[in-house]
């Protein structure tokens, strides 16, 4: 039977892993982001466009990078957390 401590702490460490696996895909886009803002101002070009593609380049390309990490890290919480506790164990 789980109780309400077991479900707050397997919550917990559910948002941790949530939070850690999307970190780099948000940095990523905080620089793009920034750093496109910055030409912008620079050289007072204001297309929307210009924004878009180069958060999108550096989400996919940051993605592709640490998609080995993310599934890892997902993989390793259900086998630890998920997996014990549908089965009973």
């Amino acid at each position: 039977m789980m109780t309400e401590t077991i479900f707050f702490d397997t919550l917990r460490q559910g948002l941790w892993v949530a939070t850690v696996t999307s970190i780099p895909i948000l940095s990523a886009a905080l620089v793009a982001g920034v750093g496109v803002g910055l030409f912008q101002a620079l050289t007072s070009i204001q297309e929307m466009t210009l924004t878009f593609v180069p958060k999108l380049l550096a989400i996919v390309a940051v993605f592709w990078i640490s998609m080995s990490f993310m599934t890892r890290s997902l993989v390793d919480f259900f086998h630890n957390q998920i997996i014990p506790l549908i089965t009973g164990g």
